[in-house]
């Protein structure tokens, strides 16, 4: 695999890298970012090797982030035809101004023109929702959203961190009101974030939006960077974000698989943690978020990666989160549901409590 071997996002036929480079990092405006030059010679580094999705935000870097990509890629027409660019909207970057934050039309329109003008384009590839806004109606996000795609301002949309059923709900909205629905998801996802498998994963495979994981390295807890000797002393961007406080031993112990796997793959320990969440249901891109162009060598390496079926299930193991209620009993609802009787070719195993019980009694 590498980056050109191209994956369709969702339910359309947009093709993108199965590596998206991620730019909140573009900018030192936030104090930890990237330069300007460094920004820009990861971008073209990116390129270079056949990467074509690039996703940022208004708000990353006070939309330093924006402004970078478009004096690298927008003013280029060349550059701009062959890239995916997404951005989102919905955090406000006005303060002071209650109309430009949130998902209604004024707001989406608003941060739609300064984001054309930032990016130096005349259309988004892939719009975010950046998180979901439960003050404005979701028929007035959606039409909002159509409107601006059937403007040709937008060619696709996508929605960020929001919960599964308001997600349904406006995926089933937009078909039956005939408006544009959403083809992406992104949600945290990596070896230390997995609860999203019990209802958003479902919920993207059953509706027909890619996932985009971010934070896959877990804010490079996962990088290669931290390991059980060192961990306690390695200064980064995990160590900051968690108050200084160690890692879980259940994380160490993903850590140490992650260094084996590494060594018998010849590769990076971020190589195989991507690897790993890359090739999950539903995933279509995942979103890497690096500072130089070392990070961004070492995270590629992942498209060189395939991990066998027997290390996949041993980091399967040591990650799968405490089951919840849903997970613990969806093979008991079918038996519950048709009595164990086979439907499909398929029969529920039986279940003690229910097999002892007699026919008309409860």
């Amino acid at each position: 695999m590498s980056l050109q071997s191209y994956r369709i996002l969702g339910k359309s036929g947009l093709k993108v890298s199965p590596l998206c480079l991620g730019a909140m990092t573009f900018g030192e405006d936030w104090g930890w970012g990237a330069s300007v030059d460094e920004s820009t010679r990861m971008i073209n580094a990116y390129v270079e090797k056949g990467g074509n999705f690039i996703d940022t935000a208004n708000i990353y870097t006070n939309n330093h982030s924006e402004r970078i990509i478009g004096d690298v890629i927008g003013r280029h027409s060349s550059l701009r035809t062959e890239t995916v660019i997404a951005t989102k909207f919905a955090n406000n970057v006005f303060p002071g101004n209650p109309n430009t934050g949130g998902t209604g039309n004024k707001s989406l329109m608003t941060n739609l023109e300064h984001s054309l003008k930032r990016l130096q384009t005349d259309y988004i590839d892939l719009y975010w929702i950046h998180s979901w806004d439960f003050l404005t109606p979701m028929e007035e996000t959606m039409r909002s959203l159509d409107r601006a795609v059937q403007s040709g301002k937008i060619r696709y949309i996508g929605v960020s961190d929001a919960p599964a059923w308001k997600i349904a709900q406006a995926q089933t909205a937009a078909y039956f009101k005939d408006w544009t629905p959403f083809i992406g998801l992104q949600i945290e996802y990596s070896l230390l974030q997995r609860t999203v498998e019990d209802e958003l994963v479902p919920m993207a495979l059953e509706l027909g939006l890619g996932i985009t994981p971010w934070s896959p390295l877990k804010n490079g807890l996962l990088s290669g960077k931290y390991t059980r000797a060192n961990v306690g002393n390695v200064d980064g961007r995990w160590k900051d974000r968690n108050g200084g406080n160690p890692p879980t031993e259940n994380a160490l112990q993903i850590i140490d698989e992650l260094q084996r796997i590494a060594e018998i793959h010849n590769t990076n320990v971020a190589a195989v943690a991507l690897s790993w969440v890359n090739n999950k249901p539903g995933v279509t891109s995942t979103i890497i978020g690096v500072r130089n162009e070392q990070q961004l060598e070492s995270n590629i390496a992942a498209t060189d990666v395939t991990l066998t079926a027997e290390e996949i299930a041993s980091l399967d193991a040591l990650s799968t989160p405490p089951k919840t209620f849903l997970a613990e009993y969806k093979d008991m609802i079918p038996m519950m549901q048709h009595g164990g009787i086979e439907i499909n070719g398929v029969k529920p195993a039986a279940i003690p409590m229910l097999a002892n019980m007699q026919p008309g009694t409860y």
